[in-house]
């Protein structure tokens, strides 16, 4: 089975108290810090997500252990990390990201 991938409702702009706001405010918290296949139920939510962006930025300037953020499992973030030491806050590059203002590429 595919899934069609769902246009969230991206927020134009940075939302600094994003945790409100989130597709997820309103879950079970314990359905997002799962593991295995159930990690993937946990990712459907974050498909839908104003502030997906925020999420996975405050995660991976945080190094967050477990869990899904931003649409992102643990090993997700970890490989990302990895694969950008140079980036020193996620929060900036992917602010500019959303706002257009960004040079280059993630």
């Amino acid at each position: 089975m595919t899934l069609a991938p769902l246009a969230p409702r991206v927020l134009s702009t940075w939302v600094a108290d994003w945790a409100q706001q989130g597709s997820c405010a309103n879950q079970d918290p314990d359905a997002l810090f799962v593991k295995g296949k159930a990690q993937r139920s946990a990712k459907l939510v974050c498909r839908s997500c104003p502030v997906v962006a925020e999420c996975l930025a405050d995660a991976l300037d945080s190094r967050t252990d477990f869990g899904v953020w931003g649409g992102m499992t643990q090993r997700e973030r970890r490989a990302l990390l990895r694969s950008r030491p140079d980036v020193e806050s996620w929060a900036a590059l992917l602010a500019a990201v959303k706002d257009g203002k960004a040079q280059g590429g993630c």
